[in-house]
Order: C-alpha cells, then structure tokens, then sequence
C-alpha cells in the first residue's frame, strides 16, 4: 500500500458548536472548529498544530480571537489575530481590530474598528523605524 507523504493543510479533527449552545470561557483548538454559537471568551488555536476557525451567520464571539486561518460570517466583538489569512464573509461585523497577513473582504462585510497589516512587509518597516537609520514617509496614491 502506498502512503502519501504529502503534508496537510488542515487535520481531520473537526469540531462543531451548534447555534443553542453557548460557552462561557477560553476555547484552545487544533483542527478544524466550526462555530453557530456563542462564545464568551477568547479563542486560540494550539501552537504549532493546523488550525481553521469558521464562524458561521448565526456565530458570536465576544473576545480575541487567535487562530492562523479565520472565516466570518457572523459577528464578533474583539480582536482577532490571523496569521496566515481572514476572510470576511457577506454578513460579517467586526467590532475591534483585525491583525492580518493577508485578507479577503466580500461586499457586505463590516468592520467597525481598525486594520493592522502584520505580515512580513511590516515587520521590515518597524526594524527600519526601529533601527532609526530611515525615516518612512506616507506615501498617496
């Protein structure tokens, strides 16, 4: 029998909170966790295991979000940091700042709050502020 080596985005570790439930609390998760509920809490995926967070229409978060990959659709109230990729679905509001290395935003999405770039691009903008051997100046296009 042959075995691919072939690494995976995502493991097969599913997780699903229906719309009746709400959680009181921190949520730690590795895998795929998809969200109808509530959460009162922040939520973080394990370090160094692939992580996806789905927050579907009927979703709500009302705290930090840390995960590499977020999908929303829903609402939350809190920051989110997204290493990897967000996407803002057509029924989305953000109420906080978004931190992200790369973001998609359908029409219809909202965000009520800030959005703060954290890829690599900005980290080699504050060394060189930092490093106090350039001044970057704004630039309009």
């Amino acid at each position: 029998m042959l075995v691919s080596k072939k690494k995976k985005v995502f493991s097969n570790h599913h997780s699903l909170i229906c719309a009746s439930t709400k959680i009181v609390g921190d949520l730690h998760f590795s895998g795929d966790f998809y969200l109808e509920g509530t959460v009162q809490g922040n939520i973080y995926a394990e370090e160094g295991k692939p992580a996806k967070l789905v927050i579907a229409e009927t979703g709500l978060v009302e705290g930090d979000i840390k995960v590499a990959y977020v999908l929303v659709n829903g609402c939350v109230r809190g920051s989110i940091y997204a290493s990897k990729h967000i996407e803002l679905a057509a029924k989305a509001v953000i109420e906080g700042t978004i931190h992200y290395n790369s973001i998609e935003m359908v029409k219809g999405s909202q965000l009520i709050g800030q959005m703060i770039f954290s890829g690599p691009a900005a980290q080699t903008t504050e060394q060189v502020k930092d490093s106090g051997t350039a001044e970057l100046e704004p630039v309009t296009i």
